[in-house]
């Protein structure tokens, strides 16, 4: 293949001007790092520079030049007497040696060269290095040209059979191929999805406004991409791009990257515990403490999730105390969902105790603990806590509100589709998905049916309300978080 070598001159304002060559003789690997050494010199001999500072990664060149070890190799020594007659042309000039770490642009250039054949010796391949700060294939929905959404065309065949003016023979059998999946109701497009729902298609700038409130909305998680587009999808709208989309919203939010997992060991997989019918076994567990207080001076959570549907119900307090745990367990559960069959909970003096003995006893309720030895019994409860605390920390807007924003943490994570079950709790445990705020400002089907308004009345309608100051939707996001829970 041939020895490749590289030089870089570098400007004192970190301007780079690279230099290779293929030699095409055979010699050894130091009479390869001679002849680097002097394409260097010759080259800053050219650019007529006399204040030089040479950093090379072989210690061999670099100190035999400086003359602290002795040339003997007879095909050496022509070579360093070579060096210490180019050093003559400059005012100044040190030799430095330094690790191959450090050496990486001319070892990258090195490498380069002895990969292409050099034919003749006035032959020399030309390689640019442009700079792109955007990508040529653009897979995000960032643009529409001519204002046009990209459903477009095949609204436009739906309504009118029409095609677009330089639509060939093979386009026309595409599009109209592509329309079959697709229904048009009045103005309205939706996507038959593969199970036959219905999924309306949205444009860019709706496509942005549900990511952003399915993301960091009132009742936003923070969730992955991922976990986004199944959200999105459930709650029955579709585009073309948008799990890209939902991907790229994700890696560029500034709390996710703060709060972002630091996975030091692979991740292990939780046991399954069986339980035969909902709200049967219930697993509860403690968050805290939690430094600093909320202004309310509450420093726990006590959380509880349900081992069938992973629905998750959780209050924050002051103390944790007996008293708290059994009326929590009065309140939030049995009130609620009934008595369950049995509770799992840690060997804490608060969730094992007399009063707990005495509740269980009352309502018949099986009270199991998880052994110190095999805390993957309880795991679930456990993931649960921490998927909490992370929506909270990414939600909060000062440190003394996480416990206003608890709620809507509840509520983001019971509709966020679990990966054990496939499905969100919410629609487990009520048969079908909670309405979302995002689906009130973007009518979805089972909105424009329970209402039975026209398209063209709900989006008026809306229009009216969210424009009626003259602002654009978008400065009400922030309002939305206070009358999110009187339209739901």
């Amino acid at each position: 293949m041939g020895h490749g070598i590289g030089a870089v001159l570098i400007s004192p304002r970190n301007g780079y001007t690279p230099f290779t060559a293929r030699l095409c003789f055979d010699c050894t690997n130091n009479m390869a790092e001679y002849e680097a050494c002097i394409l260097g010199l010759e080259a800053a001999i050219n650019h007529r520079i006399k204040i030089l500072e040479v950093y090379g990664d072989s210690a061999l060149v670099i100190y035999q030049v400086k003359g602290e070890w002795e040339t003997r190799h007879p095909k050496l020594i022509p070579y360093r007497a070579h060096v210490v007659k180019l050093t003559k042309h400059f005012d100044e000039i040190t030799f430095h040696h330094i690790p191959r770490e450090e050496n990486q642009v001319a070892d990258a250039l090195a490498t380069l060269s002895s990969m292409y054949k050099v034919r003749f010796w006035n032959e020399a391949p030309i390689i640019t290095v442009e700079r792109k700060d955007e990508p040529v294939v653009c897979t995000v929905a960032e643009e529409e040209h001519d204002d046009k959404p990209w459903f477009y065309d095949i609204k436009r065949y739906l309504e009118k059979q029409e095609y677009s003016g330089n639509a060939s023979a093979t386009d026309k059998k595409y599009l109209r191929r592509l329309a079959s999946q697709f229904f048009l109701s009045g103005e309205v497009l939706y996507k038959r999805n593969y199970d036959m729902v219905l999924l309306r298609c949205v444009d860019k700038c709706e496509a942005d406004m549900l990511i952003k409130e399915i993301h960091e909305g009132s009742f936003g998680t923070h969730a992955s991409g991922h976990a986004m587009t199944k959200k999105i999808l459930r709650a029955g709208y579709y585009w073309l791009t948008m799990e890209a989309d939902c991907f790229r919203y994700a890696k560029t939010c500034h709390k996710c990257q703060i709060y972002a997992d630091k996975i030091h060991v692979p991740p292990t997989p939780l046991n399954v515990l069986t339980s035969p019918w909902p709200f049967s076994m219930w697993g509860i567990d403690m968050i805290g403490m939690i430094e600093p207080k909320a202004s309310n001076g509450h420093r726990f959570i006590l959380v509880a999730i349900d081992y069938f549907t992973k629905w998750v119900e959780a209050a924050s307090y002051a103390n944790v105390t007996k008293q708290v745990v059994a009326r929590f367990i009065k309140k939030e559960i049995i009130c609620r969902y009934g008595i369950p069959n049995k509770i799992i909970t840690d060997n804490g003096s608060n969730l094992n105790n007399k009063t707990m003995k005495e509740l269980c006893d009352e309502f018949k309720i099986k009270h199991h603990n998880s052994s110190p030895y095999r805390p993957k019994m309880n795991g679930a409860v456990e993931a649960a806590n921490k998927n909490i605390k992370k929506i909270i920390q990414k939600m909060v807007k000062t440190y003394k509100d996480w416990h206003e924003m608890l709620p809507f943490a509840l509520l983001g994570y019971r509709t966020t589709v679990r990966t054990s079950t496939g499905a969100t709790p919410f629609s487990l445990v009520y048969g079908m998905e909670a309405v979302l705020p995002i689906e009130v400002e973007i009518p979805s089907l089972r909105v424009l049916m329970e209402t039975k308004l026209e398209e063209g009345q709900m989006t008026a309608a809306w229009g009216r309300t969210t424009n009626s100051d003259g602002k654009d939707r978008s400065s009400h996001n922030h309002q939305r978080r206070g009358i999110g829970i009187v339209k739901l």
